[in-house]
């Protein structure tokens, strides 16, 4: 597919290009057909594929795992129902571990971040070509299928997560509890101003770090896929040496995507436990 454009940059700026709707300067609504028209679309404008693919992997997320519940057996699991309780024994103890607390709402949540992000990852092993190529044949100019390499996607889960730890640190603690905590702490009462700088700008950090850790991983590995994907238009030995590290890299990759997920997932159960615990 490299092939089709005049130069690599072509390739590299079709591949980064999300398919955006939105409304063009000239009032008229459709699909940008360059990065420009979508910068040019503003606030509102939607990534179409993130938003198409992230909920299809959450549909199938909630299919399979109603699928094992509705199937299972007292008796030793097997095939989908062993693997449903092995994610659920390690989310369960993870929390068990992470958070100290009673919440009925945070293991669930931590399973539902882990599948899901974990799966938005894992549409990363698919080669960079076959979708996008498939989606051309149907006329659909762009399309990219990695949800968490659209910032607006992982902004959006990290800012549901800093909702929750909002919304729990003023019901655990009172609103004047957690006001007390951001300008009282750590320096002296007095000093308050400067404890409620520090203490915000940290309480601010929570989201932009989760959203930007996990973007930035999966970013810097879909890029690497695509300049892999550019060494298959170089003749038979640089394709074959291409087939070799695209190889190798989504092996590894299978570690990076696991890990980025579990990190979300632990970061948001820490979270959720700071936002219940009272400090004194």
């Amino acid at each position: 597919m490299a092939s089709e454009y005049h130069s690599s940059g072509e390739y590299i700026k079709h591949h980064l290009q999300n398919l955006t709707y939105g409304q063009h300067p000239d009032g008229t609504w459709g699909i940008a057909h360059s990065a420009e028209e979508a910068v040019a679309m503003g606030f509102w404008a939607i990534n179409v594929d993130s938003m198409l693919v992230s909920i299809a992997l959450g549909v199938l997320f909630l299919f399979l795992f109603r699928l094992a519940a509705k199937k299972a057996t007292v008796g030793v699991p097997t095939g989908l129902q062993n693997f449903v309780e092995w994610i659920v024994e390690f989310i369960d103890s993870s929390v068990r571990g992470s958070f100290s607390h009673r919440n009925a709402l945070v293991a669930p949540l931590a399973m539902t971040v882990f599948v899901w992000v974990f799966l938005m990852n894992m549409m990363d092993l698919i080669p960079v070509d076959w979708l996008p190529y498939l989606a051309s044949l149907a006329g659909v100019p762009y399309l990219k299928v990695v949800p968490t390499t659209d910032p607006n996607v992982t902004f959006g889960l990290s800012l549901s997560i800093f909702a929750l730890v909002l919304y729990y640190s003023v019901k655990m603690k009172g609103a004047g509890g957690f006001f007390s905590e951001l300008a009282f702490q750590p320096f002296p009462k007095w000093m308050f101003p400067l404890n409620l700088i520090l203490e915000g700008v940290g309480l601010l950090a929570k989201p932009i770090s989760l959203s930007l850790r996990l973007f930035g991983n999966m970013y810097a590995g879909e890029m690497i896929f695509i300049l892999i994907a550019l060494m298959f238009g170089g003749g038979w030995v640089l394709a074959a040496f291409g087939g070799v590290l695209q190889w190798a890299w989504a092996v590894f990759h299978i570690l990076i995507i696991t890990l980025q997920a579990f990190i979300f997932m632990t970061l948001t159960i820490v979270y959720l436990d700071m936002a219940h615990a009272e400090h004194h």
